[in-house]
């Protein structure tokens, strides 16, 4: 985002797995010997993987940090990705207090099975990013992306910083970020507002987690999931509430324009690292949770299992995907650690129970026109903290949840134990040049999809600026997601930029909670935003006119045709006539440029130049 102007599964899963192993073992016998042993106590995850302990002194942790940090803050496009961990203690005191930023592609973690393992007073903070006059002027947040904190608790202590620093702890930032399992004794705000304007920020994710006074500022959608709050304030144009103790009223929607759904109906946390009470690395997975609110540590451990670490094969960059598929076919789950990782065919996921972790962002990235990850449609498999990328050859898919719909063998075992995408993000361009047809295909039925940016880029380092004819031909992104499954859930759904759907609906039963969407800015002609059949422009968000049960709750559709600005969008949304399909909560919104005529199917009034950065909302379609 730029700112605005300026049916037998079991037999399918062992053919799979036997021609992965056979297939592996023909390749290369020496490459099928099992994966190397992982200490459990101190496993290898490679050189971008930082661990703190509480005896390391705090000015050794804020110089490495500081070090990382200045690394990292404009390193938007780059290579370089990091974890950082805390082993569970206490870190930082009221006299000399850790405070430290995140940058790009940077994950902070603790490592205690609770968040309460881990107490760092102090302040872990995201400001503005200045983009102009060599980084001092155009300060805002709407690029901050590709960042998460989670497992611990802070007390924010700004004790050094200057009057405006010390009145809040400052994450100011906007998509494929997450902040989960996190205690936060002290304030949070969602937007820098001690720096230089503009100050914009613009979408992000907090889940599991529980926050004492919250601001939510500038920021333009924004959900927050399974959570507890006591103060949240301000609000601009979408923010949704899901499963939340204490959330805000909605009843005024949309003034102020509050979402809130008191129970989230499926749900799945996020798998973690963390270290047992005899030092062995394990990584939890939390078990679903369906009609649930609140966090789901209050009570002690987070329902789920546990995983040693010596149950996974830690994948490293320059790692093969022949040797990446043989440690899964030989039963190990997979830990990416942080880096870029080529990917020229297609690893896949086949066991049920599968789990698949990426440490500090790890990045896939298609080569030869690959599909780089393939999940079969296997019950229980998570894939969690990953982000795939296209290549600049075409790919037909980045991700693949489910064989081909006419193919699909969900059994009834996935309906408590869904197929789980946390914190899972999609690229095609932005670094270099990528195209994709489809960004995420899902076939299989109940799937959760929880947390996920899908973007095609609207700006970048490969030589075409945001308003050039020259992206709309070269940097090709047709579907941002395409949906066949049925029962598929989807909490934080974010797509956006895509040249025709940038989310296509197909599924009976499907539920989305939180939808933000920013429809492309550089067609250059009307005649390449208008459908075969006439209509202008392809809707932001699209369930299939044969669907129908539907429902979503609170999406936004944003338009800015920077390139043309005389490009009109007939509807923001588009879904089929039906009782069953219900909108609820929904708008769109002119960021400058560009014409949505409708909000949905002919209703709600235009998002137009002459009222930049005011919603046209629709409380209920259809209306009651």
């Amino acid at each position: 985002m730029n700112a605005p102007a300026p049916r037998t599964r079991r037999l399918a899963v062992l053919v799979t797995g036997a021609a992965l192993i056979a297939g592996a073992l023909t390749a290369s016998p020496a490459a099928a010997a099992p994966p190397g042993a992982v200490n459990p106590m101190h496993p290898d995850f490679g050189p971008n993987v930082t661990i703190f302990s509480p005896s390391t002194p705090i000015a050794d942790i804020k110089s490495s940090l500081d070090t990382l940090a200045a690394q990292q803050r404009d390193n938007e496009m780059g290579t370089s990705r990091h974890a950082v961990y805390f082993l569970p203690g206490q870190y930082g005191t009221d006299e000399a207090p850790l405070q430290f930023e995140v940058g790009y592609y940077t994950e902070v973690a603790g490592l205690g099975l609770n968040p309460a393992d881990v107490n760092v007073n102090g302040a872990i903070e995201v400001y503005n990013r200045c983009l102009d006059n060599g980084g001092t002027s155009n300060c805002l947040a709407l690029v901050n992306f590709w960042r998460t904190l989670s497992n611990l608790s802070l007390h924010v202590n700004k004790a050094g910083q200057d009057g405006c620093r010390q009145t809040a702890n400052f994450w100011a930032v906007s998509q494929a970020v997450s902040m989960r399992r996190v205690n936060v004794d002290g304030k949070l705000s969602l937007m820098d507002y001690c720096t230089a304007g503009p100050q914009y920020a613009s979408g992000g994710y907090i889940g599991d987690s529980r926050l004492q006074t919250t601001v939510n500022g500038s920021q333009q959608q924004w959900l927050t999931r399974n959570s507890e709050i006591g103060e949240w304030t301000n609000g601009v144009w979408n923010q949704v509430f899901s499963g939340v103790v204490g959330a805000p009223d909605d009843s005024a929607f949309p003034s102020p324009p509050y979402t809130s759904i008191p129970q989230t109906p499926v749900s799945r946390e996020k798998p973690y690292l963390y270290v047992d009470d005899k030092g062995r690395y394990n990584v939890r997975v939390p078990a679903m949770q369906q009609n649930s609110s609140g966090i789901s540590w209050g009570a002690g451990a987070t329902a789920g299992r546990s995983i040693p670490i010596t149950d996974f094969y830690i994948a490293k960059p320059g790692d093969s995907v022949l040797k990446i598929n043989t440690a899964l076919a030989l039963g190990k789950n997979l830990i990416f650690t942080p880096g870029v990782y080529n990917i020229p065919s297609t690893i896949h996921v086949w066991r049920p129970g599968t789990v698949v972790l990426g440490l500090g962002h790890a990045t896939l990235t298609a080569t030869k026109g690959s599909t780089p990850l393939a999940i079969a449609d296997a019950p229980g498999v998570v894939v969690a903290g990953m982000t795939i990328d296209a290549g600049e050859k075409l790919s037909p898919v980045l991700l693949k949840v489910g064989l081909s719909k006419t193919r699909n063998l969900s059994s009834k075992a996935s309906k408590n134990n869904p197929i789980t995408l946390n914190d899972v993000y999609f690229r095609v361009g932005g670094p270099h040049v990528g195209k994709a047809t489809t960004a995420l295909e899902i076939n299989a039925d109940n799937v959760l999809v929880d947390h996920t940016w899908v973007w095609r880029a609207d700006h970048g380092v490969e030589g075409f600026t945001g308003g050039d004819t020259q992206r709309w031909n070269t940097n090709t992104g047709t579907n941002g997601v395409i949906v066949n499954g049925d029962n598929v859930t989807a909490t934080g759904l974010f797509v956006e930029h895509f040249q025709k759907y940038n989310t296509l609906w197909k599924g009976e039963n499907g539920r989305v909670i939180l939808y933000q969407n920013e429809l492309p800015y550089d067609p250059p002609t009307q005649a390449d935003w208008t459908q075969p059949n006439g209509t202008l422009g392809y809707p932001g968000y699209v369930v299939d006119k044969k669907v129908k049960t539907h429902r979503l709750d609170g999406g936004g559709v944003y338009v800015f045709n920077q390139n043309n600005p005389s490009i009109v969008t007939a509807n923001g949304f588009s879904v089929p006539r039906t009782p069953g399909v219900r909108l609820h909560h929904i708008m769109t919104v002119n960021l400058s440029a560009g014409t949505i005529e409708h909000v949905v199917n002919g209703v709600g009034a235009p998002a137009t130049t002459a009222a930049i950065g005011v919603p046209s909302y629709v409380v209920d379609y259809p209306a009651p």
